[in-house]
């Protein structure tokens, strides 16, 4: 098994905000281990549910990890963004470079493939250097590659959970989603080799904002360091 920053039972509990108003909630969890096509992956998910009237998001992106190689297996994407809904589900064959979504045929994939979900994990296993772009061609359909990486910025940021040293990130995928090319998203990873999911604030559309703040976590796993003159919140 392939050495992650994160382990059975991780859950990340978000408070979700339409402009300035409170609208619902989001979660990031490690669901477990399980056993797909004779791999065992990790079951990972994503999702916000919320908004105001005339401004409605839920959305859901569950992945499925190959433990061993971190690619891609399976994953479900299900959209409710703005009345507009789509449900779409793809097994990912690594070995073969194929992808099916179901109820249409096979198409071609790429080596090491990712998908959403499995995307904001993969960023918790490498390092993030502020000013660089990180270019991936590793989502699982070609036609969205490169996905890329804006490592803006280092910023102390507060959340409902504490205060945290953060990096901040911008992700662009060719895909429709959250993460679009137009949705201009900013992601706060904490800063030490977990990556926690901070905070995320995306444009939705001309005028609609959305963002995220970390309020709860549950079977984090802990630093493997800490500095006792550091004050930032170390769960």
């Amino acid at each position: 098994m392939a050495t992650v920053p994160w382990s059975k039972g991780e859950f990340l509990e978000y408070t979700l905000k339409v402009g300035f108003l409170e609208a619902g909630s989001g979660r990031m969890m490690v669901l477990g281990l399980d056993t797909l096509r004779g791999r065992t992956a990790w079951r990972l998910r994503f999702n916000i549910t919320g908004g105001i009237p005339g401004v409605r998001i839920d959305d859901s992106y569950d992945s499925f990890l190959d433990t061993q190689s971190l690619n891609s297996l399976r994953f479900v994407q299900d959209l409710n963004e703005l009345g507009n809904a789509k449900l779409r589900i793809y097994d990912i064959f690594p070995d073969r470079k194929l992808f099916l979504e179901h109820g249409k045929g096979e198409r071609p994939s790429v080596d090491a493939p990712l998908d959403d979900a499995s995307f904001f994990f993969f960023l918790r296993t490498i390092p993030l250097d502020v000013g660089k772009r990180y270019e991936f061609n590793r989502y699982f359909d070609p036609n969205a590659n490169p996905v890329v990486i804006q490592v803006l910025r280092k910023e102390r940021v507060t959340v409902p959970a504490g205060t945290f040293d953060a990096i901040v990130i911008r992700p662009i995928i060719k895909t429709s989603g959250l993460f679009a090319e137009g949705g201009r998203a900013e992601i706060w990873l904490s800063d030490d080799e977990r990556h926690l999911l901070l905070r995320m604030n995306v444009k939705l559309g001309s005028i609609a904002s959305l963002s995220l703040a970390l309020r709860k976590m549950q079977n984090v796993m802990p630093l493997r360091s800490t500095n006792p003159n550091d004050s930032t919140k170390r769960p």
